[in-house]
């Protein structure tokens, strides 16, 4: 048996996130050996964490006493490796930043489709498709014929929200990400701006790849998500990328031969746009994790994954 269990989970619902519940949250957790990170704030929660199997039913069952989490749904995996440093619940004014005051999943929220629905949904010519995701995650992958926004961060969603739908005032839209988390916000947040109806995959990519053959399937490419796997294709099978640990985007093994590859100094992608202070530190952080390595130490400075904030 794996020596870790891991749960990815959110749940949209009113709480008062304050350093109470901050506390009896990271006590419960600590008390059960877990490590990894939740966000908490009033519109609900957003982790991903790692603990001993029991240790981390244990943690989900007392997160479900909390008021709107009894059907808490964690999507949950496996590791032999302790996947995380430590145990942080971090107070946020969002557990998923959109940055627009008063829009509440937890209120209404657009028409959920399930994966066996989705492709007959996005092929109708009456329907646009839309990539709720940032530009680093859409590069490895999207669904056949969706639109990009190219947002950085998705507090950049709304304003690109308003001029695409002045452009297109007549298409029904649907909208995708990762796992679902990010589509609750833009929905809703749809719906706000006066939206009759927009519609989202149930469950988000991970869920159609986990469920759906890739014969029957308009997915192209890999899913990029928020773990050590970096990014996984039909199957939820691991495709084989990792990450540049200066700029964080996903590279292939096709990147990686680059000549502007330098292990966590540098990448394709931001090779041109650092300066060469930059990369020394860079070079200097991957030293220390290195030799943090060859000693049987996890170095404070390498990346872990991280719940799906923006």
């Amino acid at each position: 048996m794996p020596a870790y269990k891991i749960a990815a989970f959110y749940k949209f619902t009113p709480l008062d996130a304050g350093p109470a519940l901050q506390g009896r949250i990271l006590d419960v957790c600590k008390a059960h050996d877990a490590i990894g990170t939740i966000l908490l704030a009033p519109e609900g929660l957003n982790g991903t964490i790692a603990a001993p199997p029991a240790g981390l039913d244990a943690v989900i069952t007392f997160l479900r006493t909390l008021p709107g989490c009894e059907d808490l749904d964690p999507k949950y995996s496996e590791d032999d490796d302790a996947p995380f440093l430590r145990m942080k619940v971090r107070l946020k004014k969002e557990i998923v930043t959109l940055g627009v005051p008063g829009i509440d999943p937890s209120r209404q929220v657009g028409t959920y489709v399930e994966p066996e629905d989705w492709n007959a949904l996005i092929s109708s010519p009456d329907v646009v498709t839309i990539d709720t995701r940032n530009d680093y995650e859409v590069r490895i992958g999207q669904f056949r014929g969706a639109v990009n926004p190219e947002t950085v961060s998705f507090g950049e969603f709304p304003d690109w929200y308003r001029k695409f739908r002045a452009e297109h005032p007549d298409k029904q839209v649907a909208m995708y990400c990762t796992g679902g988390i990010r589509c609750e916000k833009s929905t809703a947040f749809a719906l706000a701006e006066g939206e009759n109806e927009v519609f989202h995959l149930k469950g988000g990519i991970l869920k159609s790849l986990e469920t759906i053959p890739p014969e029957d399937s308009l997915w192209e490419g890999d899913c990029f998500v928020f773990d050590r796997r970096v990014a996984v294709g039909h199957g939820l099978a691991i495709s084989g990328y990792t990450t540049c640990h200066a700029c964080r985007e996903p590279l292939s093994p096709g990147d990686v031969a680059s000549p502007l590859y330098v292990e966590g100094e540098s990448c394709p992608f931001c090779h041109d746009v650092t300066d060469a202070a930059q990369r020394a530190r860079y070079a200097e952080r991957q030293k220390q994790e290195m030799l943090a390595a060859e000693r049987g130490e996890r170095h404070l400075g390498a990346r872990y994954p991280a719940p799906e904030a923006e």
